[in-house]
């Protein structure tokens, strides 16, 4: 007989392998951010995992296709990305039923991600975001409504003001550091991306990406120096405002934000920092990222204010604001942190501990009925694991019930009775096979009550 060959293969570059352990952190992960957005108010949607590649060029130009994952159908003529983000098929969708949808729309989604880049730490090909958004408000409130819900996530997870920090900023404040250095309107968002790499490329290289731009070494100096100066001033309340050049987003927009952020409870978290860029062509407004308060992983989580997509899409004016919190550097935080519970502890958040491991005393009856046990307390609607080791050894097999995590472990001992032992309290007694849902579903044995 001829042997097969083998091949041995591994996950592709930038994308994991999610065994029990590690899917289950992503799915703690995930309760939070979905029980926080129920609570704050807002209705889950998802959209396709790959839409039509002009959904990303049509905003953003063909520049952008470098940073996709993008394929033609065969035999077709349209070309299709994978999705990079969220906000596009969100605005495409928000514009395709405006007219039905309420005012405010307030939508969240969990999906997976892809692009095309180089992986580093925090950083994947594929990998799983948070996204919430506000459609159809463009007040203070509605702004500082959406970063509480990323802060109250945040602080379900463990994290504290003392940890995370969110920096808030505004476009507009931005444009005006570049108009009085001599950039033109039409050059903005060229800016705008070079700025937001500040701190991820050196300063050579920012130099020459300035030089690129049309901007002389000496003043493309000056606009680092800006920068760096900018993203070390920080101000925790309302006192640092802005110059009046930011026009009705000036002063009075950022004392409303504190006040809303006060009100909501999160004003803490929150400090004005005018390094923040975000380098996305469709934001129009208010922007924020949330870091570590003492640097070192990427932004956790980014967002602002994106007034004029949804029209971009074919959909009436909509004012809109959203963010976007990724698992891959949320969790390198968390654990770093040491804020990830263990196993056990996760089990129990997500509601997958054993109520019962089942095993068998290893006579002929009690093997016989262990089958017919476990499906018994299954039917009850209890979580039952059993052994399907072939020891007769009881104490190992009580081992093993433990480190699942059950609370109790069924000894099965004939075809009618069973020993019920709480694995927590040790307490251990005779329990007929037929009662045993009851007296687990009460979370004791017969002599604790």
């Amino acid at each position: 007989m001829s042997q097969v060959p083998s091949h041995s293969f591994q996950a592709p570059t930038g994308t994991r392998d999610f065994y029990p352990a590690e899917l289950a952190k992503l799915r703690y992960i995930e309760q939070a951010w979905r029980s926080v957005s129920v609570r704050h108010g807002f209705d889950e949607i998802d959209g396709p995992t790959f839409e039509h590649l002009d959904l990303y060029t049509v905003k953003s130009g063909d520049a952008i296709v470098n940073e996709l994952f993008s394929f033609t159908r065969a035999g077709g003529e349209r070309t299709y990305a994978l999705r990079p983000e969220f906000t596009p098929t969100l605005a495409r969708m928000f514009a395709a039923r405006a007219g039905a949808l309420p005012r405010p729309t307030k939508w969240f989604c969990t999906p997976s991600f892809f692009r095309a880049e180089r992986p580093q730490r925090g950083r994947l090909r594929e990998f799983r975001q948070w996204n919430c958004d506000i459609l159809g408000d463009d007040s203070p409130a509605a702004d500082a409504e959406l970063i509480a819900c990323a802060v109250d996530a945040l602080s379900a997870l463990g994290l504290t003001h003392e940890h995370v920090k969110v920096r808030i900023s505004h476009r507009r404040a931005v444009e005006q550091m570049l108009t009085v250095r001599g950039v033109t309107k039409e050059m903005f968002q060229a800016w705008f991306n070079l700025l937001d790499k500040v701190g991820k490329i050196n300063n050579d290289q920012f130099i020459d990406q300035a030089r690129s731009l049309g901007m002389d070494t000496t003043r493309a100096m000056q606009m680092l120096q800006m920068m760096v100066t900018a993203s070390r001033f920080e101000e925790p309340t309302t006192q640092a405002m802005l110059s009046e050049a930011m026009g009705g987003h000036g002063p009075d927009y950022f004392k409303k934000l504190w006040v809303e952020l006060r009100a909501a409870g999160v004003a803490d978290w929150c400090w004005l920092n005018l390094g923040i860029v975000r380098g996305l062509a469709y934001y129009t407004g208010m922007v924020f990222e949330i870091h570590e308060a003492a640097g070192g992983e990427r932004a956790i989580a980014g967002g602002g204010r994106y007034d004029q997509l949804i029209e971009m899409f074919g959909g009436p004016a909509t004012p809109a604001v959203g963010f976007g919190m990724g698992d891959v550097v949320l969790s390198l935080v968390l654990a770093d942190k040491g804020l990830m519970p263990g196993e056990q502890q996760i089990a129990e958040k997500l509601g997958n501990r054993p109520d019962a491991y089942v095993i068998s005393n290893g006579s002929p009856e009690a093997d016989a009925q262990l089958s017919a046990t476990v499906a018994a307390i299954r039917k009850a609607g209890l979580h039952a694991r059993r052994s399907y080791k072939a020891t007769k050894n009881v104490g190992k097999l009580i081992q093993d019930a433990a480190k699942t995590g059950a609370r109790f472990c069924v000894i099965v001992e004939s075809d009618t009775g069973a020993s019920l032992k709480n694995l927590a309290s040790g307490a251990q007694a005779a329990v007929p096979i037929a009662d045993l849902p009851r007296w687990i579903k009460l979370g004791e044995t017969p002599h604790e009550g």
